[in-house]
């Protein structure tokens, strides 16, 4: 039987593989999946906890719920500056993104 220990350690994992690629990739797109890999092993986490701990209430279904509902506008936001950015400048190399500079 799967346990509360390994549901942790599995979203430990996801969550620490979503740092290393905010913190290493150069391409917006992949540091977008990145910071939603960390947003789901969050929700990995409140779903777990939920099931073990408090096991007669749904909660952590619902913060998990309200995660995914704040990822999505964060994704919609994200793709459009983004796209707005590819337009100008023909790259998504976060590199090029220097347009807050003065």
């Amino acid at each position: 039987m799967i346990g509360l220990q390994q549901y942790l350690l599995l979203a430990t994992i996801l969550f620490a593989v979503g740092i290393y690629g905010v913190l290493s990739k150069r391409n917006a797109v992949a540091v977008l999946m990145s910071v939603e890999l960390m947003l789901n092993s969050v929700n990995l986490n409140f779903v777990a906890i939920n099931r073990y701990v408090v096991t007669d209430q749904a909660v952590g279904q619902l913060f998990a719920l309200m995660v995914i509902v704040v990822a999505a506008a964060e994704v919609a936001v994200g793709l459009a500056l983004i796209i707005s950015i590819f337009r100008q400048r023909k790259s998504v190399n976060l590199n090029d993104f220097n347009l807050l500079k003065w």
